[in-house]
């Protein structure tokens, strides 16, 4: 009879067993695609000032900003949401406890590959804000403000690539599925939630929202593909959520 091996052995047998498999780069590149395409057809559109997505963009602008107005209660609720709930500040510090936390598990590849992520979302989202120049909506009785240039969104796009990098790395590390769930119904919400806000608020346009998603979408992505190829010659990087150190 073969020996039995060590209760250790069996341990980390059984874990790695139990975690699920990493996503294959396949999926990720595709979305990192057609999220790019899509973005590059509506930073198009914008610059372009397309007139049917003008019209849309002022349409739904206006008509959220007078319920703005006229409903002070659900917009001190939106402003304490959009302004410090959801503010691209408090996107960031969830990254960085994430950050911490890796650093601290010993997975420092993984917690560089997180940090530069989002370093890039927030350089990216700024170089094209100026490079855009796109005007903030304007009115004569506002509920909010906001400076910088309007797209593309940086309050979608910080609370995507937050949501999306904490889901992603609960998934590289076999997190239960009830964590996972819980994470992503959280996500979700932020994201929609704080995409609303914005427009309801009058400090931004529709298709900033939506360009924030899509290139937030892109970028993390594309992360995700690239570190998958990378992942091979750096250990499985999961090691994490078990408590272990690979």
């Amino acid at each position: 009879m073969p020996p039995t091996p060590p209760p250790a052995v069996r341990s980390s047998a059984v874990d790695d067993a139990r975690r699920p498999a990493p996503a294959p780069r396949g999926p990720a590149l595709r979305c990192a695609g057609l999220c790019t395409l899509v973005f590059g057809l509506l930073l198009t559109l914008v610059v372009l000032g397309w007139g049917p997505l003008l019209s849309v963009d002022r349409a739904l602008a206006g008509a959220l900003h007078r319920t703005a107005v006229t409903e002070p209660g659900w917009t001190r609720l939106s402003r304490l949401l959009s302004d410090w709930l959801w503010d691209p500040w408090m996107m960031r510090a969830v990254l960085v406890a994430a950050v911490v936390l890796l650093v601290r598990r010993g997975e420092r590849v993984l917690g560089a590959w997180v940090a530069v992520t989002a370093l890039v979302g927030t350089g990216l989202q700024q170089v094209l804000k100026a490079l855009v120049g796109r005007d903030r909506p304007v009115w004569p009785d506002p509920v909010d403000t906001a400076h910088y240039a309007a797209f593309p969104s940086g309050h979608a796009m910080s609370a995507l690539v937050a949501g999306a990098l904490v889901l992603w790395l609960l998934r590289l590390g076999g997190a239960r599925p009830l964590w996972r769930r819980t994470a992503g119904a959280v996500a979700v919400v932020s994201v929609v939630g704080v995409g609303f806000t914005r427009v309801y608020l009058g400090v931004h346009w529709l298709s900033d929202v939506v360009g924030g998603w899509l290139l937030g979408g892109a970028l993390v992505a594309a992360a995700a593909a690239a570190y998958r190829g990378f992942r091979p010659r750096e250990g499985n990087g999961a090691a994490m959520w078990a408590g272990r150190r690979t």
